[in-house]
């Protein structure tokens, strides 16, 4: 049995490596300016919320402070994902953006849950609120959040990292627009409660949020075959379209990061086939039509090495 780790059609998986670190650049720009903007008006809205006595704020500005924090961690681990590959680290850094996603997800979690914790005690002993300076910071807090999300909406929606951060700031953006609601109504009608009951609302809708966040990048993490993807399906159109291909099994298909896809599989081959030009044919096949960049294709003849005859049936491991 012959073993292909050839590099076909590596000049195309060069070109969309390259493609996706000048994406990462663009996205590391967003990320450290959308880091400054909130990191600077933080400190602002605690001060405010102390002053003013409002939960609404404090609880968007103790967002904020975690927010900055995550936005600088998830800039940093576009940084790291620039470096090459080691021999310890043979894919890079690249994972390491999920992995700051998936936290960010978790401690969206926290934040929600600390923010329903003190407005359960705010809403059994409501406490009085400056609705005036309250609506003020509110305007001024919404108006650095929506430019913070401009900036981080115009990168990529594929970028688990970029999900993560655009998250925070979205949890910010509607932190500051409940401010600026109970804010109204405690100055129209002077009703304390508004300011945690809309507080709630903002960690509820957080709660959400995060899920998807943590559970889509947990499945990265787990390696799990891409949403877009049907493993199956795609093995089927190698054996219909790959000349000299009998079967695949053993494929396995993953990402990296949730944009960079790769994949492993056996390609049983019909006697007499070139296996350097079939796996060069397969390569092609999985890079063109499925958007699988790097993949490790091990061609055989008759049996599977692995698991014998009775195992060459089916795609799983």
């Amino acid at each position: 049995m012959a073993h292909g780790h050839d590099h076909h059609g590596h000049n195309h998986h060069g070109h969309d490596h390259s493609h996706a670190h000048g994406a990462a650049g663009t996205n590391k720009t967003r990320m450290l300016i959308a880091a400054v903007l909130t990191g600077g008006f933080m400190v602002a809205e605690a001060v405010g919320g102390i002053l003013t006595g409002s939960l609404a704020l404090l609880a968007d500005a103790g967002h904020m402070l975690t927010d900055s924090v995550s936005l600088a961690f998830a800039w940093y681990a576009f940084h790291l994902a620039e470096r090459s590959a080691t021999s310890r680290l043979t894919y890079g850094y690249d994972r390491l953006k999920t992995l700051v996603a998936y936290t960010n997800g978790l401690t969206i979690f926290a934040i929600a849950a600390w923010i329903v914790w003190e407005a359960w005690d705010r809403f059994s002993d409501p406490s009085p609120v400056l609705g005036g300076p309250m609506l003020v910071i509110a305007l001024l807090g919404l108006g650095i959040n929506v430019g913070a999300f401009l900036v981080l909406h115009g990168g990529s929606r594929e970028d688990l990292n970029m999900r993560g951060a655009l998250l925070h700031v979205i949890g910010d953006l509607l932190g500051s627009v409940a401010a600026l609601v109970a804010a109204g109504v405690i100055l129209a009608t002077g009703w304390y409660p508004i300011d945690p009951i809309l507080s709630v609302l903002v960690a509820f809708l957080l709660f959400r949020s995060a899920w998807g966040l943590v559970r889509d990048a947990g499945h990265v993490l787990l390696e799990g075959t891409p949403p877009s993807m049907d493993r199956d399906r795609i093995a089927r159109d190698i054996e219909a379209n790959v000349a000299g291909v009998r079967e695949v099994h053993h494929m396995h298909v993953w990402s990296l990061d949730g944009t960079r896809n790769m994949a492993t599989l056996h390609a049983c081959l019909v006697e007499e086939t070139d296996s350097h030009a079939a796996i060069g044919a397969i390569k092609s096949r999985l890079s063109e039509h499925h958007g699988i960049g790097h993949a490790t294709v091990e061609p055989e003849f008759g049996r599977c090495a692995d698991h014998g005859a009775k195992n060459t049936k089916g795609h799983g491991s």
